[in-house]
């Protein structure tokens, strides 16, 4: 046919134009369908088998999206950042499928991808997710654990439409779409939304380490390429192998992350995590290293004297930013649209300056520590092992909601937070859109025998792809930024789900092979001392800087038309009652954060 002649014949070759920041969509629809125009087109439209498909980079939207790619007759678009070239060009050259040594990182994971299958992805180490137009169909990549994001949803005339900005598919003409309810109480029980679930009814997220396939037909077809597989609880491989194989790892994961030429910032908190990525750091590049740490004033706890030490110790260039509760109420609405999902984290804007200042540095990739939690196992697992322990029923359901439980969240408060008829609604949805559903099948999977193996995966599927490493990526990227988190790199998670539970924690100590594999990089007072963490002051911003709008926003008529949430319960918790423990700030951010979400989102 014409059609697919035109579709595989690639765009001329010619020097590549400079970087724009930009997101992609990619669309298939059907060829008989009325046409508007697509803004931002890069390839097609494409006329193939009664679809007519097409590809466009939507500049003005902070990312990383290039393109478009051709190979074999596939045209893709992406945003792709791979850390490990070298490797995958040697693997297609084995294959038999050389590519071109200087072709962009898009094209050659859709190299890999076409001449492998899932075999060509496994082994890519990067931030990616890749739309790829296969004839009628679209085929939809993202990165083993989830550091990059796309969304897809069907539109009015039964066609196809992705885009890595959730608010480009709500902003679709030809996109209908609402409030979820069931997000509403997802988000509400875990301050972020796990899975392929998203606010806007009818619109799915990516699964990491997943190719999914849209059909012509509607249907949906999800192929695994990638998951981490438990190792035996033996433990003859002696503590000195795991600790030295993961030293070596963790060295490849920092140096594969390291910016050719330039200077490097490394978000620096004072823990174990984010010391060790800068010690690796400080060792392994050739160019300095620039620290960067929070500070919410000297009358709060914080970790500021850890990370000083860390910074001195390592040689780095350091700079603590302080953040006033004035510029969180300032900043708060434009950092939350910012994000494709609310995230239900007083760091958010935080985290948002420290982007900024690595910009204004004049830097373009920043290291953090994030993943040691997830990875090696933190905190939140001691709760749901003392549960095992002593819990007396021993049904499924009971260890989905212990874990439900854990993030200490509104979950309880559903019956007097939610209005009656969004309670009434919830309940017609039945129990198959209870949250519960997110984590039940982590916390029964029998590939992970030990149970804080199975913690660890739900951590990782959940919160680390979901929270963390998209948080990161959308507000990192947004200053033109390239966030890395080497303690998710892929032979770590795979090398740490290897290690027996047992390494990982050790009596009490957390993370206990971690440790071991760099305690000469840190003084032990870093290494080894408890967990505490950096005291975020919400309850004063809610008290202060915060209090007069967020009263205007949860108690005005926009939220009391929506008919979410009961007025007199926002209130008491206002007020500071109603509440056994003073969680009521955490719980009000959640609230707030929420409802400039949706205000962002016109919904």
């Amino acid at each position: 046919m014409a059609e697919s002649h035109r579709l595989a014949t690639p765009a001329p070759a010619g020097p590549r134009a400079p970087h724009r920041p930009a997101r992609y969509s990619v669309l298939s629809l059907p060829a008989s369908g009325p046409r508007r125009p697509e803004p931002g087109l890069v390839a097609g439209p494409f006329e193939t088998q009664g679809r007519c498909v097409s590809a466009a980079l939507l500049t003005g939207m902070p990312g990383f999206a290039e393109g478009p790619f051709t190979v074999d007759g596939r045209t893709a678009v992406g945003e792709v950042t791979l850390h490990n070239r070298d490797e995958l060009h040697a693997t297609l050259a084995a294959a038999g499928h050389p590519a071109e040594p200087a072709c962009p990182d898009g094209e050659l994971l859709l190299r890999c991808w076409l001449a492998l299958g899932p075999d060509g992805l496994r082994p890519a180490d990067g931030l990616f997710t890749l739309a790829v137009l296969d004839g009628p169909d679209l085929v939809l990549i993202r990165d083993q654990m989830g550091a990059r994001t796309a969304f897809h949803c069907r539109t009015r005339d039964g066609g196809w439409a992705v885009s890595s900005s959730l608010l480009h598919l709500r902003q679709r003409p030809d996109v209908d779409t609402g409030l979820d309810l069931a997000a509403v109480r997802s988000f509400l029980t875990f301050a972020y939304l796990p899975g392929t679930e998203t606010l806007l009814r009818g619109v799915s997220e990516l699964l990491p380490g997943k190719v999914t396939r849209l059909g012509a037909d509607g249907e949906v077809r999800v192929e695994e390429y990638w998951e981490p597989q438990a190792g035996s609880p033996d433990v003859d491989l002696t503590i000195s192998h795991h600790g030295s194989v993961l030293r070596e790892l963790l060295e490849r994961a920092v140096a594969r992350r390291l910016p050719d030429g330039e200077d490097v910032a490394v978000l620096l908190s004072g823990g174990v995590d984010s010391s060790l990525v800068t010690a690796l750091a400080a060792r392994l590049h050739d160019r300095p290293v620039h620290t960067y740490s929070i500070s919410f004033g000297n009358e709060l706890p914080n970790e500021l004297g850890y990370s000083g030490l860390v910074a001195t110790h390592c040689g780095t260039r350091h700079r603590v930013l302080t953040v006033p509760g004035e510029q969180v109420a300032a900043r708060l609405a434009d950092t939350v649209a910012l994000l494709d999902s609310p995230v239900g984290d007083p760091l958010t804007v935080p985290n948002l300056m420290l982007a900024e200042a690595v910009a204004g540095d004049g830097l373009s990739v920043s290291l953090n520590g994030e993943g040691g939690d997830p990875v090696f196992g933190g905190p939140k697992n001691l709760p749901m092992l003392v549960f095992e322990l002593l819990r007396d029923d021993p049904s499924e359901r009971a260890r989905a909601d212990a874990y439900l439980h854990t993030y200490r969240k509104c979950w309880e408060d559903l019956p007097v937070l939610l209005t009656g008829e969004a309670l009434a609604e919830l309940d017609a949805l039945g129990p198959a859109a209870h949250p519960r559903r997110h984590v039940a099948p982590y916390l029964t999977d029998r590939r992970m025998p030990s149970l804080l193996d199975q913690l660890l995966h739900c951590n990782l599927r959940t919160k680390g792809a979901h929270h963390i490493l998209t948080k990161v990526e959308r507000l990192t990227s947004s200053q033109g930024i390239q966030g890395r988190s080497p303690l998710f790199d892929r032979q770590v998670v795979e090398h740490a789900f290897a290690t027996p539970p047992t390494l990982k924690l050790r009596a009490t100590e957390e993370k206990w092979i971690l440790k071991e594999a760099v305690r000469d990089l840190l003084p032990d007072t870093v290494t080894y001392r408890p967990k505490s963490g950096m005291r975020v002051p919400v309850q004063q911003w809610l008290r202060g800087p915060l209090a007069e709008h967020t009263a205007d926003l949860l108690l005005g008529p926009t939220a009391r038309a929506r008919g979410l949430f009961r007025a007199d319960t926002v209130q008491t918790w206002m007020r500071g009652g109603g509440l056994l423990l003073p969680r009521q700030g955490g719980k009000l951010w959640l609230l707030l954060t929420l409802e400039l979400w949706l205000r962002a989102y016109d919904l």
